[in-house]
């Protein structure tokens, strides 16, 4: 049990770390794959009344996406980890002047939702779609049927080594391991049902989307 425990508290403590020193120039270095969060939002078709799951939120910067989605009768639940990210996620909702959007402070696998969602988004969160416990923690929370989006870094074909240079890069700054950069979304592949893939980047950068069983 004790060798299970201490490389996640490791990799706890390492991610947070990183996210305490890039938060306040977060949402700079997002700009360039703002595209990418528009087509994960898309691809939830949000209806309005729902509630969807925003795993590892950040800052929030898929909040006024979400949010349009689900409109003003529905809800948005962030759920971060990171102290520093989820001040500016606050400042955020308390600008836009947002009351149906939550904000859970907890690792994934840990955090606690009142009542059924209706879909799930995992924008860049390595971390979290490699850690079983948090995604069957986060999945849980979901409706039978409900859909998820998955977006991140992975390692393109060999022949891309641009691309794969850049998710070298990117990965050394924001994510705790290597490890599973290969199919980072297999974990979560075999908890939905109706799993679809694309990349782009050459590669270097996945959609992934499905239901929940």
């Amino acid at each position: 049990m004790r060798s299970a425990v201490r490389p996640a508290a490791r990799r706890r403590a390492a991610a947070l770390e990183q996210y305490h020193l890039r938060a306040a120039h977060y949402d700079a270095e997002l700009a360039a794959f703002e595209p990418l969060r528009a087509e994960a939002v898309a691809l939830l078709a949000l209806q309005p009344g729902e509630r969807v799951l925003d795993v590892g939120c950040g800052t929030g910067l898929s909040f006024e996406l979400l949010e349009r989605g689900v409109g003003g009768r529905g809800e948005v639940v962030g759920i971060e980890q990171s102290p520093d990210m989820l001040q500016l996620a606050r400042e955020r909702v308390a600008a836009h002047g947002w009351r149906n959007v939550t904000l859970v402070a907890a690792p994934a696998e840990e955090a606690r939702v009142h009542g059924k969602m209706d879909a799930a988004m995992f924008h860049f969160t390595h971390d979290v779609l490699r850690a079983p416990r948090a995604l069957d923690n986060v999945l849980g929370h979901l409706k039978p049927g409900a859909r998820v989006v998955a977006v991140g870094l992975q390692w393109a074909p060999p022949w891309a080594w641009p691309a794969n240079l850049f998710v070298a890069l990117a990965a050394l700054y924001s994510i705790s391991a290597f490890e599973g950069l290969g199919r980072p979304w297999d974990l979560l592949a075999r908890r939905l049902q109706h799993f679809q893939l694309h990349t782009t980047l050459l590669g270097g950068i996945y959609v992934a989307s499905g239901v929940a069983r």
